[in-house]
């Protein structure tokens, strides 16, 4: 989306898990709301919002995850590659990710 001109930022899914209170910090700050918030967004990321449907934690913690062949992998990265994106298991960041970290 930045390459086409959106002005579009992200926030790496593990660092929100690692450091929940921080990641969430740095995406208020971002978004010109108060800092102070942090501890409630925080609850309520822990919070299953789809609780009772078929989608929820409960739900989905009984479906076993898809297996990744050596095959599938090999696929997946020619796409990746072709895109200019990351290979499966390397680390990267994008230009726009918010981090905890600036």
């Amino acid at each position: 989306m930045r390459r086409r001109g959106f002005d579009v930022s992200a926030v790496r899914y593990e660092d929100l898990v690692a450091r929940p209170l921080d990641v969430c910090r740095v995406i208020l700050e971002f978004c010109r709301l108060p800092v102070s918030l942090a501890e409630l967004a925080v609850e309520a990321l822990d919070r299953d919002s789809q609780r009772n449907s078929t989608v929820g934690r409960s739900s989905l913690g009984r479906i076993a995850a898809p297996q990744l062949t050596a095959e599938k992998k090999t696929k997946l990265n020619e796409l990746l590659t072709k895109h200019g994106l990351p290979l499966i298991g390397e680390s990267h960041i994008h230009e726009g990710t918010l981090s905890y970290l600036q």
